[in-house]
Protein backbone atom coordinates (compact mmCIF):
# COMPACT_ATOMS: atom_id res chain seq x y z
CA UNK A 1 0.00 0.00 0.00
CA UNK A 2 2.59 2.20 0.92
CA UNK A 3 5.95 2.22 -0.84
CA UNK A 4 8.18 3.86 2.49
CA UNK A 5 11.52 2.39 2.46
CA UNK A 6 14.40 2.53 5.39
CA UNK A 7 15.57 5.69 4.33
CA UNK A 8 12.49 7.28 4.44
CA UNK A 9 11.35 6.06 8.14
CA UNK A 10 14.29 7.73 9.23
CA UNK A 11 13.55 11.09 7.80
CA UNK A 12 10.50 10.96 9.22
CA UNK A 13 11.26 10.12 12.49
CA UNK A 14 13.83 12.76 12.72
CA UNK A 15 11.50 15.00 11.66
CA UNK A 16 8.97 13.58 14.30
CA UNK A 17 11.88 14.02 16.54
CA UNK A 18 12.67 17.98 15.78
CA UNK A 19 8.81 18.77 15.72
CA UNK A 20 7.73 16.76 19.51
CA UNK A 21 10.88 16.65 21.11
CA UNK A 22 12.54 13.44 22.88
CA UNK A 23 10.30 13.40 25.89
CA UNK A 24 6.89 13.86 24.00
CA UNK A 25 7.87 11.68 21.09
CA UNK A 26 7.30 8.56 23.03
CA UNK A 27 4.09 9.31 24.56
CA UNK A 28 3.07 10.21 21.06
CA UNK A 29 4.37 6.54 19.80
CA UNK A 30 2.01 4.68 22.64
CA UNK A 31 -0.95 7.08 21.67
CA UNK A 32 -0.87 5.92 18.17
CA UNK A 33 -0.32 2.61 18.83
CA UNK A 34 -3.12 2.17 20.90
CA UNK A 35 -5.20 4.00 18.36
CA UNK A 36 -4.21 1.55 15.80
CA UNK A 37 -4.91 -1.00 18.25
CA UNK A 38 -8.40 -0.25 18.49
CA UNK A 39 -8.87 0.20 14.92
CA UNK A 40 -7.91 -3.08 13.91
CA UNK A 41 -9.95 -4.76 16.88
CA UNK A 42 -12.83 -2.45 15.42
CA UNK A 43 -12.03 -4.12 11.95
CA UNK A 44 -11.34 -7.89 13.02
CA UNK A 45 -15.19 -7.60 14.88
CA UNK A 46 -16.89 -5.66 11.99
CA UNK A 47 -15.12 -8.17 9.60
CA UNK A 48 -16.45 -11.12 11.67
CA UNK A 49 -20.01 -9.82 12.18
CA UNK A 50 -20.11 -9.85 8.22
CA UNK A 51 -19.24 -13.29 7.93
CA UNK A 52 -21.53 -14.09 10.09
CA UNK A 53 -24.26 -12.79 8.69
CA UNK A 54 -23.14 -14.51 5.19
CA UNK A 55 -22.99 -17.94 6.76
CA UNK A 56 -26.61 -17.31 8.58
CA UNK A 57 -27.85 -16.24 4.68
CA UNK A 58 -26.83 -19.87 3.80
CA UNK A 59 -29.17 -22.10 5.94
CA UNK A 60 -31.58 -23.50 4.20
CA UNK A 61 -34.64 -21.99 3.54
CA UNK A 62 -38.39 -23.00 5.88
CA UNK A 63 -40.40 -25.44 4.09
CA UNK A 64 -43.10 -22.25 3.66
CA UNK A 65 -40.32 -20.45 1.35
CA UNK A 66 -40.38 -17.23 4.29
CA UNK A 67 -36.79 -17.22 4.23
CA UNK A 68 -33.61 -18.99 6.34
CA UNK A 69 -34.50 -21.69 8.93
CA UNK A 70 -32.28 -20.26 12.22
CA UNK A 71 -31.19 -22.29 14.74
CA UNK A 72 -34.31 -20.41 17.10
CA UNK A 73 -36.90 -21.37 14.48
CA UNK A 74 -35.83 -24.72 13.33
CA UNK A 75 -37.62 -27.61 15.36
CA UNK A 76 -35.80 -29.53 17.60
CA UNK A 77 -34.25 -33.01 16.93
CA UNK A 78 -35.77 -35.87 18.03
CA UNK A 79 -34.32 -36.96 21.12
CA UNK A 80 -33.68 -40.76 21.51
CA UNK A 81 -34.04 -40.63 25.18
CA UNK A 82 -37.52 -39.02 24.94
CA UNK A 83 -40.61 -41.55 25.70
CA UNK A 84 -42.28 -39.41 23.45
CA UNK A 85 -41.53 -38.03 20.48
CA UNK A 86 -42.80 -36.07 18.03
CA UNK A 87 -44.79 -36.95 15.41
Amino acid sequence: MFNIGPAELIVIFLVALLIVGPKRLPEIGRTIGKAMRELRKASDDFRQHLDFDLEEDDLPEEPNGHGPTSAKTRPPADDPADPNPTP
